[in-house]
């Protein structure tokens, strides 16, 4: 059964995530660096080292040491150096001590630049797998490692939003690039020239996904998404239901990633909707046991954390929005694995009432 990590540690989780939250830093200067003073003809000047990746340092000029502006910088970032070190040190006791699972370091990699380039302040959301992991902060619960490996991550963007925020995201593909120049759009299977996914050499993708409009016209094809740096998004049914009212955590990477991610409550529910529409071939029953896992871990946690009203909210409200929703709800509980049926088939019985 699984329990709740200890009230200390959910303290912990709290104040990580809300000084990610209040991260501020100038880009120019990321805590991974640090300032340097240079001596050249008798003046001190200040530089900034920061790690190049491949495990040497790129180093910048900044001014001279006699400006009191630069100098004022630096002070300030002495202080937001510690707390970068902080809130390391905080993950580090989450996932050592606590048990919670940390991303993958290039998962975490991707999210971090996507986050710092804008995506959730652009009220994008972290869906899929990697946006599971991060229930396990949420709600205070240590997660099953089975329930928790992808190579991939999706985010989601309502249609709307991004055709009328009236800004954007810097160039998708540099940015990954940037992470991993092997890097390449996917062909869409529509032939369009538009993508929503771009995948590196070792078949890490990393895809884009929309709400559907419900037109036929636009079931098909990639969606033109202005808010994304020039990447599309996949339409998908159901999507609408899962980013709707979506809640903040926190990754856990690094010195912790804000995000923003689907409600639990409405994720255990889609899970439970997409499972049903899983393809009956090898990868369609792969993932349809995943979508159960998924499902059934957050239905049996869900209650126990408190969330069980908004859990019952979620599923009448699936419920309510037609045939095809009861039908899918239905087929999924019925092939829910044993030890989480007996909680779903409670749920669906009352709403057959």
């Amino acid at each position: 059964m699984i329990k709740q990590i200890d009230l200390m540690f959910r303290t912990m989780v709290a104040e990580l995530q809300q000084r990610a939250f209040d991260d501020d830093w100038a880009e120019d200067f990321p805590p991974s660096g640090r300032f340097v003073p240079v001596a050249v003809d008798g003046r001190r000047y200040w530089y900034f080292d920061q790690p190049d990746g491949e495990g040497g340092q790129k180093r910048r000029y900044v001014g001279p040491a006699d400006d009191p502006l630069i100098s004022e910088r630096v002070e300030t970032f002495k202080g937001e150096k510690s707390d970068y070190k902080a809130r390391r040190k905080y993950v580090s006791t989450l996932t050592r001590e606590a048990g919670l699972i940390a991303a993958d370091r290039f998962t975490g990699d991707i999210v971090q630049a996507l986050a710092k380039a804008g995506l959730f302040r652009l009220r994008g959301v972290l869906i899929g797998t990697v946006a599971f992991q991060c229930y396990s902060a949420y709600l205070g619960i240590r997660l099953p490692s089975a329930a928790i490996l992808t190579g991939d991550a999706d985010l989601a963007q309502d249609f709307a939003i991004s055709a009328e925020v009236a800004d954007s995201l810097p160039p998708i593909l540099d940015l990954l690039k940037g992470l991993d120049p092997t890097f390449r759009a996917v062909p869409h299977i529509s032939g369009s020239s538009r993508s929503h996914a771009f995948r590196n050499q070792s078949g890490y993708r990393v895809e884009f996904m929309t709400t559907n409009r419900g037109a036929e016209e636009y079931s098909e094809k990639p969606a033109n998404m202005p808010a994304l740096g020039g990447a599309s998004a996949e339409p998908l049914r159901f999507m609408d239901f899962l980013i709707r009212d979506p809640v903040r955590s926190i990754l856990l990477h690094g010195a912790g990633i804000s995000v923003v991610i689907p409600d639990p409550c409405r994720y255990a529910v889609h899970k439970l909707i997409i499972a049903g529409r899983r393809q009956n071939d090898a990868g369609g029953q792969a993932k349809r046991d995943k979508d159960l896992r998924q499902a059934g871990i957050l239905f049996d946690v869900l209650p126990v954390t408190g969330h069980g009203p908004s859990l019952a909210d979620a599923l009448e409200e699936a419920w309510d929005r037609g045939p095809a929703w009861k039908l899918a709800i239905s087929e999924a509980a019925e092939t829910m694995h044993k030890e989480y049926g007996d909680a779903i088939n409670r749920l669906v019985g009352i709403l057959k009432r």
